[in-house]
């Protein structure tokens, strides 16, 4: 085992090669494999070496009828309390696999093989697992954490490039939340860093350390853990609006748009606002907005995090800080006109 990160008392990460830590942190026992057809062709000795369910890929399949689905499979296999669910792909498998084993029987136990960047820095992490109902993103959930996550960078090989972009949004994010050293080696780094292994293990383990500490303190998104949004309440929106972009993608996007309002409102000096762009487009992430900012902001209106008629927006303050805001939907708008 390279590295290992607790998360919290329940769930511990392990950074090192799948199939031998698979051997050391299974449970004994039965597993069911919940995973992707694109994970079975690439890996099939590490998926058919169990009983396996296969799943869709894109959000589209990240819904309450893939879910169904995957308990009745589950139910005709004769899984039972006892029974390990193993999760192994990207973000849109261990969200299904993680919202599954939180529901199916009132709860079974669960872990992840996290193959993603976007997976091993943000989505696997953390204990929260959800679908998405009509287009809007993790709409129904639980918080439940998984037994452990296994992040092997090895696998990241196979991603593409646009795929590899989309997770160094979200390590961006944890470096402007609450790592400015993080942050600056980034900037150090740009487009260079994805023809390094050592140096993408050392900013995954950096940003999951930023998710690690603030999940600690704040499980169940009561308080501080609503810092990693940073980003998110915009990148959703857009998400919604148009299909041209992923989450990273998104997210990256609503990350500058927040940067650029913080300076309007004299929260951000803009030559950190520019800072963050820089080292985002250094990444190979765009900036441009592909839809209006009418369509953004109708859309922001039905985040599940709205309470009433207000939202609270994740403003960065400076480089390994941030500020939760509340702010009334004119308050918000106003900021973008």
């Amino acid at each position: 085992m390279k590295r290992i990160i607790q998360i919290n008392e329940t769930s511990t990460l392990y950074v090192g090669r799948a199939e031998e830590l698979l051997e050391r942190v299974l449970p004994e026992g039965r597993t069911i494999v919940i995973t992707d057809a694109n994970i079975d062709r690439l890996y099939p000795n590490l998926v058919r070496r169990y009983e396996h369910i296969i799943v869709g890929q894109g959000e589209v399949c990240k819904s309450l009828q893939t879910v169904e689905r995957v308990y009745r499979e589950l139910m005709t296999l004769g899984a039972d309390r006892s029974t390990f669910i193993l999760g192994i792909g990207g973000g849109i498998v261990t969200d299904i696999a993680g919202f599954v084993a939180a529901t199916y029987m009132r709860g079974v136990d669960f872990g992840f093989v996290s193959t993603t960047l976007l997976g091993q820095v943000d989505a696997s992490i953390g204990g929260k697992n959800g679908v998405n109902v009509a287009d809007y993103k993790n709409m129904v959930g639980t918080f439940r954490q998984p037994r452990f996550v296994i992040a092997d960078v090895e696998m990241l090989r196979t991603l593409p490039k646009r795929e590899l972009r989309a997770g160094m949004a979200e390590v961006v994010k944890s470096a402007i939340i609450a790592d400015a050293e993080l942050f600056e080696r980034l900037e150090r780094c740009g487009g260079a860093i994805y023809d390094s292994a050592e140096d993408m293990q050392e900013v995954m383990l950096g940003a999951v350390a930023v998710k690690a500490r603030i999940v600690a303190e704040d499980e169940r998104e009561g308080g501080v853990r609503r810092l990693l949004n940073l980003g998110h309440t915009l990148g959703h929106a857009i998400e919604k609006c148009t299909h041209d972009v992923n989450h990273g993608e998104a997210v990256a996007i609503g990350m500058s748009l927040v940067a650029h309002a913080a300076v309007r409102r004299g929260m951000l000096s803009e030559d950190v606002a520019k800072r963050i762009d820089s080292v985002l487009v250094a990444l190979g992430l765009k900036l441009d907005m592909p839809v209006t900012i009418t369509e953004m902001l109708r859309e922001v209106k039905y985040d599940k995090k709205k309470k009433n008629n207000s939202i609270r927006l994740i403003v960065p303050v400076r480089i390994g800080k941030c500020e939760i805001k509340e702010l009334s939907f004119e308050e918000l708008g106003q900021l973008f006109k």
